[in-house]
């Protein structure tokens, strides 16, 4: 079974909202917006292995995993998610697809560029030494550090499943 990963980020106008994010309020979004936009078909397709892999609430870094035949649904049915649901509250926001992937570790790699770019816009609009220094910090510690996965499950696509 091929999969892919979609990489993506939560972006919202209101603060309070990387603090509600949960797998399970990305997950019942991204199926409401599937349901919403192609219908049961499309959950029932998108459904088969689709998870959410990894989330980082305080960067708003989620990377969903779908069957290789199935990402261009879930893909176009993202820019649908308007709002993420947690504890009664809504809070709206949308997520931007920065990348899709054959395995995680391509997506790692890519986000380790972006992160980088982004680390680079910040520093020209410095507007003092300190900031500078802080931010030149952050962009000599951006790399991909090998580490043992701890669920066991950092999976590389090689048709071999």
């Amino acid at each position: 079974l091929s999969r892919r990963y979609v990489l993506c980020e939560v972006v919202s106008e209101d603060p309070r909202c990387r603090q509600c994010i949960e797998d399970r309020a990305v997950g019942l979004a991204v199926r409401d917006a599937i349901t919403r936009v192609h219908g049961d078909y499309g959950l029932a397709c998108c459904s088969i292995s689709f998870t959410v892999k990894y989330l980082n609430a305080y960067t708003g870094t989620v990377l969903l995993r779908c069957r290789k035949d199935s990402y261009r649904l879930l893909c176009s049915a993202l820019p649908f998610v308007r709002s993420l649901e947690s504890r009664a509250q809504r809070y709206p926001c949308f997520l931007n697809t920065l990348h899709v992937g054959g395995t995680i570790r391509t997506c790692q790699k890519f986000l380790i560029q972006y992160n980088r770019t982004q680390l680079l816009r910040l520093l020209q609009n410095c507007t003092n030494e300190e900031e500078r220094q802080c931010i030149q910090k952050s962009l000599l510690s951006c790399s991909l550090t090998e580490e043992q996965s701890q669920s066991g499950d950092e999976e590389e696509d090689d048709g071999t499943e």
